[in-house]
């Protein structure tokens, strides 16, 4: 068989200008749609063939969505869209000077360049956590952590040992944000409503599930009446919360907190924060705090005419509501896309620029079935119309008509049977247990 070299992309020069997006997240895909009908040749680079619906992350980690209803492939999306072209593969450096990125299938130059690469997992230098804890950024990551879960109950009936039982049983979620509170309700209902029917060789009372979070209060960017009632929820659903409580080291097995506590859990899922992935190639002093790119309120990377960046890895200056940057939530990046579309056609038909406004709509959290909670400015509400709000939000967000058809009839199926019916394990072990060993080699 023939090797496979591949030295470049193989984009045709159509004569007209060429926009290249770098990621496929919610930012980079209003960027392609806003280029639909325009006189441009629009190229999207990315590492993965779809788009991932991230803020349901979770459920498929918990086993409440099958691993196709929040993606999307990019050729399907954009498949009626002329003159768009999508190359897998991930971008290495960028060239200003010569309008060039290189890229892991070859290089090709561009006229305008928008970065959409988002945000990766911080872990604040805790390299030790980072080498042990679970986390959610993609689809693969969250089909490993669902493995994790399953793998550590089907363990858990291996070994007469209690601290060892203990370990495998009881789950440790550092991070109050939504991602860590919604995880904690969802692991609280598999505890409540599905483990006990598979596992009834176990005692459920033995599962512990712990949320740690280093500020005084949950939901940071929510009103405190919301932090407050989800503090409550989670309260009443057995979620053990941890505040003004930050994690200083995890081998695996044992937790050590700054409380001076210590946890022994053999599943820590790290959901405490994020920053900027920023392509290299540009000037030291672009990046600035947050490892975020510094734009201008067109969303042009400081020093670059041509250069846009969007979403999670961008920080735009000059908001006096939002001095700190905006939300790294879908909603200011798909506003950001959308502008910063209308703002190419606008330099390629020779128009003024349009300034970006973030509109923020406000924003919800879910805690558990009935459980959610909601903040739009001045209103304010929780409970079960929350929930159903955030439902609504939620499903109407995601990607595809088909995705979100198959969405709600799994919602619906686990509402009516307290079941939810995706508890695999896909792929090989990723560690081995000896029912004999008490603490990890």
């Amino acid at each position: 068989m023939p090797k496979l070299i591949t030295t470049r992309t193989r984009i045709a020069d159509l004569g007209k200008p060429r926009v290249i997006v770098i990621g496929g997240g919610f930012g980079g895909l209003e960027v392609i749609k806003g280029m639909n009908g325009a006189k441009a040749q629009v190229v999207l680079f990315d590492k993965y063939n779809h788009h991932t619906f991230q803020p349901l992350l979770y459920q498929v980690a918990t086993s409440g969505l099958e691993t196709n209803t929040i993606v999307a492939p990019f050729r399907k999306l954009f498949s009626r869209q002329n003159d768009f072209y999508f190359r897998l593969g991930e971008v290495k450096n960028i060239r200003p000077e010569e309008n060039f990125i290189e890229t892991s299938i070859g290089g090709v130059k561009y006229d305008y360049l928008v970065i959409a690469t988002g945000a990766v997992t911080n872990f604040y230098g805790l390299t030790e956590v980072e080498k042990h804890a679970a986390y959610m950024k993609n689809i693969v990551d969250a089909t490993k952590l669902r493995n994790k879960i399953i793998r550590q109950l089907e363990y858990a009936l291996l070994t007469e040992e209690e601290e060892v039982m203990n370990s495998l049983m009881d789950f440790v979620i550092v991070g109050g944000g939504p991602t860590g509170v919604e995880l904690a309700g969802a692991l609280t209902e598999l505890k409540k409503n599905v483990f006990p029917k598979d596992y009834k060789e176990l005692d459920m009372r033995e599962m512990d599930i712990h949320l740690v979070e280093a500020s005084p209060r949950l939901l940071n960017g929510m009103s405190e009446q919301a932090s407050q009632k989800a503090l409550d929820f989670l309260n009443e659903m057995g979620v053990k919360v941890h505040l003004n409580t930050a994690v200083k080291s995890y081998d695996g097995y044992e937790v050590n907190l700054s409380s001076g506590e210590k946890l022994i859990s053999r599943t820590l899922i790290w959901a405490a924060g994020i920053k900027g992935n920023p392509i290299s190639g540009f000037k030291p002093d672009v990046i600035t705090r947050g490892n975020r790119l510094l734009v201008d309120e067109f969303s042009r990377v400081k020093g670059y005419d041509n250069i846009f960046a969007i979403g999670d890895v961008a920080l735009m200056e000059g908001d006096e509501k939002f001095p700190k940057g905006h939300p790294q939530m879908a909603p200011p990046a798909q506003q950001q896309g959308r502008l910063v579309a209308k703002n190419i056609r606008n330099l390629i038909s020779g128009s003024p620029l349009k300034p970006f406004r973030y509109f923020d709509k406000g924003s919800m959290a879910t805690v558990g079935r009935n459980k959610a909670v909601v903040d739009m400015g001045k209103i304010r509400f929780q409970g079960f119309f929350a929930w159903y709000v955030w439902m609504f939000v939620h499903l109407m967000a995601i990607v595809g008509w088909k995705n979100r058809v198959f969405t709600f009839f799994s919602w619906m199926w686990s509402y009516l049977t307290y079941d939810r019916s995706n508890r695999l394990i896909i792929g090989r072990n990723e560690e081995k247990f000896s029912p004999e060993e008490t603490k990890p080699h």
